[in-house]
């Protein structure tokens, strides 16, 4: 068999990208839906899950890579002829189609890689030695949203091209029997002489463009919608008495005008960063006794954990069914020897409340004030997680921060 095509037949080349490409795609298709379904109650199963998306991902690259090549190589090739030129209508349904499945095999591993580059930590790794991520892709939640919400749609737009591309066949034949699969099937040399057809160029650019078409409105169908304004945290307008060795004072209430309170945890060896939507902050402070209280309530649902959100909210980990608010009551102390201000009291999660200590940097600029911390934690004691006994999927330590603007009241 000859590599290249002909106006009967498509040449080994061609033949060799068209299965290959199929069999993975298929194959990819397959294992992100078996993934996607497979249950996450204990250690041994998350990992299951962690690799049963790494082959996923591997497999999904290696058809990014040969489906470039094969529309390459494509369009170097003669195209074998129409066998039923007369069929208008028809010839061009299955130039779309094709042009849909061939952008379809591109776009669709991309935005996984992209998905993959974008999500905080990553989730599970491609199996290859040449980098995890995309070098010009940030790492941010909302972008890892956006892709996750393509490519998830995206796959029943190539499913429903390949169904296409599939019954095409079976009706050529079955109902035609024309021999039109020994031009990609069959022996090279038992594929029908076409007619005599005029090459309609015009007609193979309306197909591609029609093709684009299909995935720029895949696109518009999974863009989510606007998110809604940020929940301003509240301010308290309550006072708290200043330390018993301090002059008495009135303590100010503090609006946040703007803030983000994140988490990161490691998983599978990899941080996983995110972010919680809804929170709120009653904050009293005296610039004058650098002391006061803070009292925050976390709406647990609204965490954004990359890939794993609805794992990490479950009722394996922080089970927002059953605790849908966590919380943080707490004294803020002034710094010692100009050094950090420290919140100290008592965070409640998943129901159960221990004694935290959160470290903190303040600036004031008059009635503005930033600022900014991390607190360390340690699951086990609220008891998230408690089927993972070691840190080989899920580490003991989770940070919590936040960084904040307010202004006086």
């Amino acid at each position: 068999m000859k590599a290249s095509n002909d106006a009967r037949a498509y040449g080994g080349v061609a033949r060799f990208f068209h299965w290959t490409v199929a069999l993975l795609i298929l194959a990819a298709i397959g294992l992100g839906l078996y993934g996607a379904n497979l249950p996450s109650g204990s250690q041994d199963q998350l990992q299951a899950i962690f690799a049963t998306f790494s082959v996923h991902k591997t497999v999904g690259v290696a058809v990014l890579f040969l489906a470039v090549l094969r529309i390459l190589w494509t369009l170097t090739q003669t195209k074998p002829k129409p066998l039923h030129p007369h069929r208008r209508a028809e010839t061009f349904l299955a130039e779309i189609v094709h042009w849909g499945m061939w952008i379809g095999m591109v776009i669709m591993p991309l935005t996984g890689w992209l998905l993959h580059s974008a999500a905080p930590g990553g989730f599970s790794r491609i199996l290859w030695p040449f980098g995890q991520r995309l070098p010009i892709v940030p790492e941010d939640a909302h972008l890892a949203e956006r892709f996750a919400a393509f490519h998830e749609t995206g796959w029943w737009v190539l499913a429903g091209l390949i169904v296409l591309h599939v019954a095409g066949a079976i009706k050529h034949t079955v109902i035609d029997r024309d021999g039109t699969l020994n031009r990609m099937a069959g022996p090279a040399h038992k594929a029908p002489e076409p007619p005599h057809a005029e090459h309609r160029t015009i007609m193979h650019v309306l197909a591609a463009v029609a093709g684009l078409a299909i995935w720029g409105a895949t696109a518009l169908l999974a863009a989510p919608e606007p998110a809604p304004a940020a929940q301003a945290p509240a301010a308290s307008q309550q006072t708290a008495a200043a330390p018993a060795d301090a002059a008495p004072a009135q303590a100010a209430g503090w609006a946040v005008q703007q803030g983000t309170l994140g988490i990161e945890v490691v998983q599978g060896g990899n941080p996983v960063q995110g972010q919680f939507a809804n929170w709120t902050a009653q904050i009293d402070y005296d610039p004058a006794t650098q002391a006061g209280k803070v009292n925050v309530d976390i709406d647990i649902a609204s965490l954004a954990l990359g890939s794993v959100s609805s794992s990490a909210t479950g009722p394996d980990f922080l089970n927002a069914p059953a605790h849908p608010k966590a919380s943080f009551v707490a004294d803020i102390l002034p710094p010692a020897q100009g050094g950090q201000h420290i919140a100290k009291g008592q965070l409640t999660i998943a129901g159960k409340t221990v004694d935290a200590e959160l470290p903190f940097d303040l600036t004031l600029n008059g009635d503005d004030a930033t600022a900014k911390g991390v607190m360390q934690v340690d699951r086990r004691d609220f008891g998230i997680g408690a089927g993972y006994a070691d840190e080989s999927t899920v580490g003991f330590t989770v940070a919590i921060s936040f960084d904040l603007t307010a202004r006086k009241q």
